[in-house]
């Protein structure tokens, strides 16, 4: 196979640096193991909440958001958000985002794929939020596979949420806050093996530099497989430095940087039994369909890859005036990079029904630059005799996004898998469903009858798409004080977004929009549409006590054309006709309580998230504002400790989602008008729970279900009918073990899946569906001095 090139060079570092990182720490915590061996065990006392880097946590329950945007604390914000700690995220062995997020119900994850590259892809709600994730309160721009090493904690906002985060789909936002230095000095070891040859090691220290300064520095080496998937492996080498000088000061100042390598393996997952244009009449719901072997793989080991880094670089400048009033500046420049090639299993010729499936080629060479700059002013003030808790910011950003692809000389699926047939006599480019060998001798190459065989070498395409947006943003949030008993919460954002890409349009057709297989006169030119959107939040609470309160809320978020800059697929993409911003608005009722001495903190919500102004087609074949979908959902959560010894997070999502208006189709009124939200299982639960048996002893399990997803709807050519592409609905059980050994040592033993159930984790609307690890075990041993 000829050399591809690639934006991100091959990387042997990395690898050299993981293994050297993995020896040195497993050298260190074993000595210093070895040296505490005989000391006597520091008790822990569940009791006593912990303070990490100003957050307060008590068992599971974090009560305050880092973020100076929520001007009242968690209990008295009138809108859903979720908080996922760092001892939680490690107790469940979460080492990515994806993991993590699993333990928030309601949230679900979308495959990369028709415009959407590889990388995290939450919904919230059933919005696609991929462009909504944020680090310390500043967007994270570009596609990328997010860790865990560097994250004190997850903060979930649920709902529309324009006014806290800018242009957003409608669900909500993810917020990572990273770990930052802290007044004492420690060091912390963690080094994991498991079955999958996984392997993992990271190390967390924190050194105070002299009075007022102090340095902390976050590694990671991780190299694994993944459990019941053929083939399927990553290597990740992470580095994350930070220094604060003037910490515990008035004035300081945080400089970090943050570096992620990834080189993996990647896979797309398991075809539908069905595609689209196979679809027998009478066939109402299509499952993914591997074969009979759930860890069959249908890409190909000399073929397919996946390379990304991530470099973020910020600095952020704080001073105390006094009187609780504060001035901070956050500036970040970031670079995210990926380019891959994957075998998506294709099912479009109707070849898996025949056990036939057609390696169609997925590709990518992506590079993302971002540098944005938030300043604002938090504190508060008495004025009518109420007291305001207030927040005013502004933010500027520029985003660039280049977008580029392979070309990669193969076999059609008609003639591979129809006319040549499974194996070498289509030179691999078709497998058997049941019986793949991802080390087929694969070469890029094309067929003919005439020529037969002809290589041809894999090549960059040399076509990218330029994108680029600027944001310049002013925002005011306030909590108003009725007393002791009545809140209001308020809040208000104006954006200006604008956006420069491609677009290609056809000057003689209505609308401009160029139909598929179009041979007329077509025009590709840049392009700039811009707009000025305007987000609110309007809250009210009342506490009966000091431990509760009610809340009613409204709040808004607008989706300006281009807003994931090419970095997914736009519901609302630039074009020549300059739509307007698509518009969602949700309605909340909630209630809030802190019980048992204010160690459980429990949630209850109901809402409606409506989206209008969707972009779809008029009956006239132009773009028009005219489509609309809706959310109604109820929401419980519980989170911290039962008693002493025993902590919980746990909840509940019932959720509805309605396509309620889709537009037309050859000017038709859409026949999936009425049908049922993409991405929604109407049911999900999360449970997670530990119990401290002895001051050395304690155990966790874990229980998740998800509802049945969907996919997609098709009309079935044979019928004229609807029909269902997704995923089943599952039930997954984990379990874990700790034994504090020392006051410095400690052992955790996590055991995932534990009935092995095949399910998957996410659904993409036709093609495929991407399989979830099976049963892993894993052994951590970590080392504190």
């Amino acid at each position: 196979m000829s050399s591809a090139p690639r934006i991100c060079a091959a990387h042997t570092a990395p690898r050299r640096l993981f293994a050297s990182t993995l020896g040195s720490l497993f050298i260190s915590a074993s000595a210093a193991a070895a040296a505490d061996a005989n000391s006597a065990p520091e008790l822990p006392d569940a009791s006593k909440a912990r303070e990490l880097d100003s957050v307060k946590v008590d068992g599971y329950a974090v009560s305050e958001p880092t973020s100076a945007k929520f001007t009242a604390p968690l209990l008295d914000t009138p809108r859903s958000v979720a908080i996922v700690p760092e001892a939680l995220i490690g107790d469940v062995g979460a080492t990515d985002l994806v993991d993590a997020l699993r333990l928030i119900p309601g949230i679900t994850f979308g495959a990369g794929e028709g415009g959407n590259p590889q990388g995290d892809r939450p919904y919230l709600r059933g919005f696609d939020s991929q462009g909504s994730i944020f680090v310390d309160g500043v967007r994270d721009a570009g596609a990328q596979s997010r860790e865990t090493f560097n994250i004190q904690q997850i903060e979930v906002v649920k709902g529309p949420d324009s006014v806290y985060s800018g242009r957003s789909n409608g669900g909500g936002s993810i917020n990572l806050v990273s770990k930052a230095p802290v007044a004492e000095d420690f060091t912390r070891i963690e080094l994991g093996l498991g079955s999958a040859a996984f392997r993992r090691a990271t190390l967390d220290t924190n050194l105070r530099l002299g009075e007022g300064a102090a340095l902390r520095v976050n590694v990671l080496g991780h190299d694994a497989g993944v459990a019941g998937r053929d083939e399927v492996n990553g290597r990740r080498f992470g580095f994350a430095p930070s220094v604060t000088l003037g910490l515990n000061s008035p004035t300081s100042a945080t400089l970090g940087y943050y570096h992620l390598d990834s080189d993996e393996l990647p896979e797309a997952g398991i075809p539908y039994h069905y595609g689209v244009n196979g679809l027998p009449a009478g066939v109402r719901v299509v499952r993914p369909d591997d074969g009979g072997d759930s860890s069959n793989f249908y890409g190909l080991v000399n073929r397919d890859f996946r390379e990304a880094n991530v470099d973020i670089g910020s600095i952020q400048l704080r001073h105390e005036f006094g009187d609780g009033l504060s001035l901070r500046n956050t500036s970040r420049y970031g670079r995210s990079q990926q380019d891959y090639i994957l075998s998506q299993p294709d099912d479009s010729q109707g070849n898996v029904v025949n056990g036939e499936v057609w390696r169609r080629v997925n590709s990518r060479a992506g590079n993302t630059v971002s540098a944005i700059n938030q300043t604002d002013l938090s504190g508060e003030f008495s004025a009518g005799g109420l007291k305001n808790v207030f927040n005013v910011g502004l933010e500027l950003a520029s985003e660039k996004a280049f977008k580029d692809s392979y070309i990669v000389p193969n076999i059609n699926a008609a003639t591979a898998c129809r006319t040549l047939g499974v194996g070498a006599p289509s030179f691999y480019n078709c497998t058997s469903l049941a019986d793949p060998d991802a080390h087929d001798p694969w070469l890029p190459g094309t067929y003919d009858e005439t020529n037969g065989f002809v290589p041809a070498p894999i090549v960059r395409a040399n076509a990218p798409t330029r994108t680029r947006s600027n944001t310049r943003a002013l925002y005011a949030l306030d909590t108003l004080h009725f007393g002791d008993n009545w809140l209001l919460n308020l809040g208000l954002r104006v954006d200006r977004f604008s956006t420069t890409a491609p677009v290609t349009y056809c000057p003689e057709l209505p609308g401009t929009v160029c139909p598929r297989g179009y041979t007329g006169l077509t025009i590709t030119e840049d392009h700039r549409s811009s707009s000025t959107d305007v987000s609110g939040q309007l809250g009210l609470v009342w506490k009966p006590s000091e431990a509760g309160s009610a809340y009613l809320s409204f709040a808004n978020s607008a989706t300006p054309p281009g807003s994931f800059i090419s970095e997914g697929s736009d519901t609302n993409p630039i074009s020549i006709t300059d739509l307007d911003p698509e518009k969602t608005r949700n309605i909340e009722l909630g209630l809030k309580w802190n019980l048992f001495g204010e160690r459980l903190a429990v949630t209850a919500d109901v809402f409606h998230t409506g989206k209008r102004n969707a972009r779809q087609l008029d009956a006239d074949g132009s773009y028009q504002n005219i489509g609309e979908s809706r959310v109604r959902g109820i929401e419980l959560s519980a989170s911290g400790s039962l008693s002493e010894a025993w902590s919980v997070f746990a909840g509940y999502a019932h959720m509805q989602g309605k396509l309620v208006d889709a537009g037309f189709v050859n000017g038709a009124p859409n026949p999936l008008n009425g049908t049922r939200l993409a991405s929604i299982p109407e049911n999900s639960f999360s449970l997670w729970s530990s119990y401290q048996l002895s001051p050395r002893l304690g155990l966790g399990a874990g229980a998740f279900h998800v509802g049945d997803v969907v996919g997609s709807y098709r009309v079935n050519p044979a019928d004229g009918q609807l029909t269902e592409f997704g995923v089943p609905a599952y039930w997954r059980f984990d379990a874990m073990a700790n034994w504090q050994v020392s006051d410095r040592f400690a052992l955790r033993l996590n055991l995932q899946n534990l009935a092995d159930k095949t399910y998957y984790s996410k659904a993409y609307p036709v093609h495929y569906a991407t399989p979830a690890a099976g049963r892993s075990v894993q052994l951590s041993a970590s080392c504190r001095f």
